[in-house]
Parts: structure tokens; sequence; C-alpha cells
């Protein structure tokens, strides 16, 4: 397909109709030059197909069955890129099968707040680990010739007044947490599309955000792609089309690309950005034209691949006396809603219509028969006393109970945030109840999110399930009796308390505007500066093995910034079983001249061990492990100094540790004014004594010779007395006419020269 010709053959007319929807679903079709309209579809971990024209008719057909994979939320705790890649290739197969050119997702927003409702579609309070887990799913999905979105770009990290709320966010914390994970998806993965958000960033909607969408995503990540927008996330159409927003979805009958014909045609919109976005519309088409070859998928092996799939993504949070593998050989019995109807999807756009649900009372049948009681009602608060106390009998009974828990559905969903960290009161009810009449208690949980456990100390095994798919029953089933290993790692911090979390105070704003004036302080970036504890740290995971870390190897002692420093760290099983752990590499700043967090996930790999196997696991850092975004650079800048290399099993279990010193000349711009304090320019020499130099001679000239003499003869008395005041108010002190506003800035900005000599450009 020739793109150029046919743009320039199109009318005005035409290349703005390419600029909007065709129905709530499709593109639009242009007969004339034989462009179809092509298919979006929702996902991120399952496709969710609906009819033609998105009528809702209640109807059995109303969307194509497909399988429904775990959640993004289950996902980044295997930190199993291969996993997540072969995840992306049954989904692409599925949109291969139904006609699907992109399937939109998946989404890398970060977890700025525990109450985000759509935090299960997100992997990460890390930007490092979302984005690594977002580029292998992607890989995946476009391997077999499906494009997908990435989203919702920028700051989407809340669904309360999604559609008005302004993200204020400063340009460091901007790039550092929020920007990251998109910036290395697009460079790395290379996704089809990116959807922009609903919201604003620091005033303006990211639908009409040229900062966001032009000059970062495009001239500075190199992005070539499609930008679409979120479903009804347009304002001005024609301040989009100038920002690079390609196409507008859904549907606007018409209305928008109206708006575009007539200010091209008044001079208020430049013709070539119309033509921009035609272009990318049609280059899309051709992609999907291109690789679009059909299919078939079985849905019996994607179902049992999703079933792998959250076994290896489940968390085993506590495992006192080694209750867990389950003997099944012992009285067990399955207690709450979960475990007969489990809790494995999100609501809203991700919600899939499943091709089979595989329940844990269905799926304990492979191991062993066990009796059942409901315990509470799936939906319900309220402790109901009758079926606690069926509950409670059934546990008096039996050697082992197990409790499935977690969040009810109307707890997360899109479109709503939160009330609160606490489960509903009638599953910890129930819980307190079940420990107080047998001991061996082991709690299943089914959750996007974290939760507040005030029973964490009445049970003796805590298995993290998250919401992970269709056959999370038969997945926990393989974990609790043994079959597979636990390996999960949390892609977050479990906090004691809502309390605690860096979002609490203005956590969602105040009208239409929320403040993130916990700034870099994200999940354990915040946890860590302020040494809180936490209930579970960032990292965090159990096997029913044991691991140790030994040896840790830097390829080199120094390296400039523009070098690659390669890690090696020997990990040993040293249990009696086989089991696979997540080895973490973390990068901690020691001689930083601004602020950085204690530590940073820089690396991790999963490795495979036999019972007393060891394996030495590598790992690659180029100059962004150890860069900050600097505001005065507005990039990414390393300075000189020690970098201290940890190797742990969590953000706060380090077990191996050594450093490498940085020496590439870099000195972070300085920018002094009349307003600098002096105890700023006394902390460059050079530029001390040129300032002093200036003062003794200038106080000279006016025959203030006692004044000269004591800035000769400097003392700690002095400077104590002179280092707190400004450049500015130091003169007005010394009351010389000579030394003018004029001449005073003028010094000053001799003194940046000084100073920045050594400076990268």
């Amino acid at each position: 397909m020739n793109v150029e010709k046919i743009l320039s053959e199109m009318t005005l007319e035409e290349k703005a109709s390419l600029c909007s929807g065709g129905d709530f679903w499709h593109t639009k079709a242009l007969k004339r030059f034989d462009i179809e309209p092509i298919m979006l579809s929702d996902g991120p971990h399952g496709l969710r197909k609906t009819n033609r024209n998105h009528v809702v008719t209640g109807a059995d057909d109303e969307t194509a069955k497909a399988v429904c994979f775990p959640a993004a939320c289950a996902t980044a705790s295997s930190f199993d890129r291969t996993l997540l890649e072969k995840m992306g290739k049954a989904l692409g197969e599925e949109c291969q099968a139904e006609d699907i050119a992109v399937i939109l997702g998946p989404g890398v927003n970060i977890k700025r707040s525990p109450l985000c409702g759509r935090n299960f579609e997100y992997f990460s309070e890390d930007p490092y680990l979302a984005s690594q887990q977002a580029a292998a799913l992607i890989k995946g999905i476009q391997s077999k010739g499906v494009g997908t979105s990435v989203k919702h770009f920028a700051c989407n990290n809340q669904e309360t007044r999604r559609m008005a709320v302004s993200a204020n966010v400063d340009e460091r914390t901007l790039h550092e947490i929020y920007l990251s994970a998109f910036e290395s998806v697009i460079k790395n993965a290379k996704p089809w599309t990116v959807m922009c958000s609903y919201n604003r960033v620091n005033g303006t909607y990211s639908s009409q955000n040229k900062y966001l969408l032009t000059d970062i995503l495009r001239d500075k990540w190199g992005f070539d792609g499609l930008v679409m927008s979120d479903w009804g996330a347009v304002d001005e159409r024609e301040k989009g089309v100038a920002a690079g927003l390609d196409l507008q979805m859904p549907s606007a009958h018409g209305k928008t690309d109206a708006i575009i014909v007539e200010a091209v045609k008044k001079g208020e919109l430049d013709e070539k950005l119309v033509d921009e976005c035609a272009r990318n519309v049609l280059k899309l088409y051709d992609k999907y034209k291109t690789n679009h070859k059909g299919g078939s998928w079985d849905a019996d092996e994607h179902h049992e691949l999703s079933r792998r799939i959250a076994a290896e993504c489940a968390v085993l949070l506590k495992n006192k006396d080694d209750i867990l593998p389950l003997d099944k050989n012992k009285k067990i019995c399955f207690i709450g809603a979960f475990a007969k109807e489990p809790r494995f999807q999100g609501g809203g756009s991700s919600h899939i219509d499943c091709t089979q649900v595989t329940s844990a009372l269905e799926a304990v049948k492979e191991y062993c028969d066990v009796e059942f009681a409901l315990g509470f009602e799936a939906e319900s608060s309220e402790p109901d006393e009758k079926l606690i106390s069926e509950a409670e009998d059934l546990a008096k009974k039996n050697d082992v109970a197990v409790i499935f828990a977690g969040l009810p559905d109307s707890f997360e969903f899109e479109g709503g945030d939160r009330k609160h960290m606490r489960m509903p009161d009638c599953q910890c009810e129930l819980i307190e109840r079940i420990a107080a009449v047998n001991k061996n208690v082991v709690v299943v949980l089914h959750n996007g999110s974290p939760m507040e456990m005030p029973w964490i100390n009445k049970a003796k095994g805590i298995l993290e399930m998250y919401l992970a798919g269709q056959a999370c029953g038969g997945a926990a089933c393989d974990l609790l009796f043994g079959k597979v290993n636990p390996s999960g790692k949390l892609a977050e911090t479990f906090p004691i308390r809502h309390e605690d979390t860096p979002a609490y105070i203005g956590e969602f704003g105040e009208g239409d505007n929320v403040y993130y004036n916990e700034g870099l302080y994200v999940g354990y970036r915040w946890y860590d500066k302020r040494k809180m504890d936490v209930l579970f740290p960032f990292g965090y995971g159990l096997s029913y093995t044991k691991f140790e870390y030994s040896d840790i190897k830097l390829s080199a002692d120094e390296i400039n910034a523009d070098g690659e420093l390669t890690v090696s760290v020997t990990v040993k099983n040293v249990g009696k079983r086989s089991g696979k752990e997540v080895v973490q590499l973390y990068v901690r700043d020691r001689h930083s001249s601004v602020d950085r967090p204690v530590r940073e996930l820089k690396g991790y790999e999963k490795v495979s061990l036999e019972a007393g196997e060891s394996k030495k696991v590598f790992f690659r850092l180029d100059k962004r492990a150890f860069a900050y975004y600097s505001t005065a650079e507005h990039d990414w800048v390393v300075e000189d100094g020690r970098f201290d290399i940890e190797a742990g099993a969590s953000s706060r279990d380090i077990r191996q540790s050594a450093f490498v010193y940085i020496n590439n000349g870099y000195t972070p711009r300085v920018k002094f004014t009349i307003n600098s304090l002096i105890m700023d320019i006394l902390a460059y020499p050079t530029a001390a004594k040129e300032f002093f130099d200036f003062l003794k001679q200038e106080l000279t000239s006016e025959g203030m010779d006692i004044h000269a003499q004591r800035f000769e003869e400097l003392t700690d008395d002095m400077l104590t007395v002179f280092s707190d005041m400004s450049v500015r108010t130091t003169m007005d002190f010394l009351t010389t006419k000579g030394i003018t506003r004029e001449k005073l800035t003028s010094t000053i900005e001799r003194l940046n020269v000084i100073v920045n000599e050594g400076a990268e450009e």
C-alpha cells in the first residue's frame, strides 16, 4: 500500500474523516481508496470483542468468548518476561482469529495509591518493573501480527473525576516515575499505538497536550506509530490535531471532522498536521492488512496456559510451621464464597466473557475430597451469623481450614476508587472465628490491590492469588498441594494501614485538581525513605524451598556514564525441592547532589533451580540505571560518585552488595542569582575566590580598606555570619555605592560561567 500516494490524492474532508472512528470500535472506511474499517478491541489480559455497533442487547453473543488470563496485578508478580511473552502470543492468536487489528493494552500507569479502582489493570508501583513486563507482553502479541495500545498516557492514577481532574506533578517526578515506563516500552517494544488518558496533566487534557504527545512521545522518544484517544477523552478536536492526537475514538458522527476542516479553512490549523494524523491512520491500516492472517486457537489449551501462568504469579506471603503445601491425607475443608465462585477479574472495559471458569472447589477433586462451607456472601459486607456458624462447625471437624477471601467486584472496578483498604467485615470476622476453633488456617486471597489484614497473626498460611484469570481455582490448588512451588514476588508494597501510604493526604485531590506532593516517593521509595514498617515489602515472596546468595561480582570498579556494567551473583537452592527465585538488582546512589530514593530496582531475573543446584545470574546496567532526571538539563544525567549495587530477595532483603565509581567528569549545572546564599557560592572554591576578590576590589576602591581586609582574612565566625545571607542582602549591609545591582548581576553571571565550564552541554 502506497500511503504517500493515497494521501496526496485525498481531499481535506477525506483526510479529516480518518481522524475519528467509524463507530464504537472501528476506524472509518474510504471506499474510493479501498480502505476498509479495522477493529480495535478491549484487552489487555483477554480479548473483549463486542458486537459491531456496541448496541447493548443482552444476547448471548454480545461478546465473543475468550480466555481471561491473569490480570496485570498478578502477572507483574511473576517477575517473568518469558511468561508474559507466552501470554502475549496466546492473546495475539485469539485476536487474529477474531479479526482484531489492535488490542487495547497493556496499561502501564503507576500504582500511586492502593485505592485506585483500576489498579488491577496496572503492573506495579515501580516503573522499571512495569516497563519490562509490559514490553514482554507487547512483543508476544505483536509477534502474531496484532497491534497493541499502551495506555493510559499519562498520569491516569485514579478513577475519581478521571474525565476532569488535573494531575499536577513536577517535572522530575513526571519523568522519573510516571513517564519512565512508557518511555522504555516505546523504545524497546515499539507498540503500534499509544492511547492518551482522560485526565489533564498540569492543567492540559492529555488528548491535546503537545508536550506529551509530540515534544516527548515523538520528538524525544522517537515514537512513529498512531496516537488514539481513550473513548470519549477528546475536548477540543482541532487542538488535539495540533498536539499530535491522530485518532479520536469512538465515532463523533462527523462533528469533529467538520471542526477540523473548518479550522484549516480559517487558517487556524495547518493542513500538514491533518496530513500527519491521516498518514498515521493509513500506516496502521497498512500494518493490519500486511499482518492479518486469521486462523484459529484452542480454547482448552489457552485455559491450561492461563492456569500455568496464574500459578507462576501467586505470592506466598506466610507459611508458619510449613503448613503449606497441604497434606492431602489430612482432613481439609474449604470455606468462603470465592472457593465456589472465584473472583478472578475486575470490572469495566477489561471484563472478559470467558470460555470456562475453574473454581478451587472443582479443581481440588484432582487432589482429594474436601468439605465446603460458604461462610459469607461474595457481595455482602455484614457478617451472616448462620453462614459463619456453619463454617465454624465444619472447621472444628477438620485438620486444616482453607479460607478463600478477598475483595468483591463492587470494591474494584473501572470508573470508581475504593473508599478504604479494608476487606469486607464479614470476611474478617469469618477468619477470626475460624482461627479460634482451628489453629491451622490458610487464607487464599483474590484481590486486585493491597488490603489491610487485621487477622494476619491468626492465619498460619497466606497465599496471594490476585485476580488470576479463569483458571485461578486450578492454579490455587496446584500451589496449595505442592504440585507447583510458589515463586511470585510482590510488585507493590503492602502497607500496614491506609494512613501510611504516600498519597494519603490529598489522595484524589479536591475538585478538579490533585497534587502529587509525595513527588518521587511512591511505593517502596516512600517506605524506605521514611524507614517505615510495612506489612509486606516490594519484591517479597516465599517459596517451599530456600535460596542463598553469594559471590557478587562487577565487571569494573570504575566506569564512565556511557559504559556498561555487568553484574553477576550466584544463587543456590539450599532446600529439599526444586523452585524458582526472583533475583532483584537495586542501585543506590551514595554521592548525589539531589535527593534520591534509598534504592531503585534496575534489574531482575527469575531462575529455576533443582534442590542443591547453583546458578550464576547476570545483569547488565547502562547509563539509565544510574541516572536521575535533571530539571536544569531537562534530560537524564549521571553524576560522578559511588553507586552501591545490591542483589536481594526483596527491597528489604538485600543479600549481596558491591560498589562502583562513576567518573565521567559531569558536574551539575549551577545557576547563581543575586538571591543565592553565600553558602551556595562557598561550595565552589573557584567561584568563591572570584566573588571575594570582587568584593575586596570594590571595597578598596571605595576606601573601605577595613572591610576589604576582613574579606582577605575570613574567619569561621565571619563565614557563619555571612553564609546564611543572600548575595543581595550582604551587599545591602555593606552599604557600598559602587556595587550596583547591574554590576552584581554581571559578577554572578561570571561565577555561573566559571562553575559550569566543566559541565556537559
